[in-house]
């Protein structure tokens, strides 16, 4: 999560690399290095755009999608890099067939508004006084991203190590911890970069697009009930661990909630009933990875729910 931004010039995904291209139609979208910039070169065949982009948001590993600068003002690539692919497609949800012209196939403006919500995602210190100023931002998420400024947390704890050997108490109040929050509040606090409830019904994000949306879709979750603390994002991903992979290790999470076998009765303990099909991989079939068509990559779908083979993917 610290390589979330960085300068597009620094970008190790195009490092090297001259192969980077996608056509639709007339149009080709290339990304070459230049010198010591990283250059988005469009041509319809008879004339060319070439910007040198300035940010890179996402580490590469899914995708990586661009900015830069036009005229004083930023403008989003019409194209990312998807790792899936190893190479260059529409930006998602930015598609367009048939744009009106070569400025328009390019690129799109991006007002200060919406640079605001990304560089709040993807980096700390951006949003100076309603305003974007990158000057002094740090890059990628970082410590004080979820905890809040800690200069004040570490000399402190650093005091009190010095002194006592230990941490104390009033070092570990002067920073925030989101671990304390109401199960609720815990779900849409990592649902202000992962999507909250209120951010796909304000933007209307229905089906398979809202997938991506973990917060909410989490919450649309029928053993969501009124909240419950097992069942929060953090009950199952570490923040400060890299994420895991492995089927297997999310079943301990589901048998907190879950009896461990259907011949079990719920109780007040574990109210989820036992499956009976099976006890382990649990969320290979109760949370299956779907395909994102503009993603070109599957995400894990987090609502819970037992899924029927041709269900229509529920909103």
């Amino acid at each position: 999560m610290a390589h979330t931004l960085m300068p597009a010039a620094d970008a190790e995904v195009l490092h090297g690399r001259t192969d980077l291209a996608f056509r639709n139609g007339k149009y080709l979208y290339q990304i070459k290095a230049k010198d010591a910039a990283t250059q988005l070169i469009v041509t319809d065949g008879e004339r060319t755009i070439a910007a040198d982009l300035v940010w890179a948001f996402g580490t590469g590993k899914l995708g990586q999608s661009y900015l830069f600068l036009q005229d004083g003002a930023y403008r989003e690539s019409r194209v990312t890099y998807f790792s899936s692919l190893r190479n260059l497609h529409f930006t998602p949800t930015r598609a367009l067939l048939s744009p009106r012209d070569l400025a328009e196939a390019t690129s799109r403006p991006v007002d200060n508004s919406e640079l605001l919500r990304c560089f709040s995602c993807h980096s700390l210190g951006a949003n100076v006084g309603g305003q974007l100023d990158t000057s002094k931002a740090t890059m990628g998420v970082t410590c004080e991203t979820c905890h809040g400024p800690g200069l004040k947390h570490v000399q402190a704890m650093e005091a009190s190590q010095l002194q006592q050997g230990i941490g104390d108490e009033e070092g570990r109040q002067l920073i925030f911890n989101p671990g304390s929050l109401s199960p609720g509040d815990s779900v849409d606090f990592c649902g202000s970069c992962h999507g909250t409830w209120w951010d796909v019904k304000l933007t209307h994000m229905v089906g398979i697009a809202n997938v991506r949306a973990q917060a909410y879709r989490l919450l649309s979750s029928r053993c969501w009930g009124n909240g419950d603390a097992r069942l929060t994002c953090i009950a199952c991903h570490n923040p400060h661990e890299p994420l895991s992979k492995e089927a297997s290790s999310y079943d301990s999470k589901c048998l907190a909630c879950h009896v461990a076998s259907p011949t079990a009765k719920p109780d007040n303990d574990h109210p989820g009933a036992g499956c009976p099909v099976a006890t382990k991989d649990c969320i290979t079939c109760h949370m299956p990875k779907i395909e994102i068509p503009d993603m070109h990559t599957a995400f894990a779908d987090h609502f819970i729910r037992v899924v029927r083979p041709g269900a229509p993917i529920p909103n």
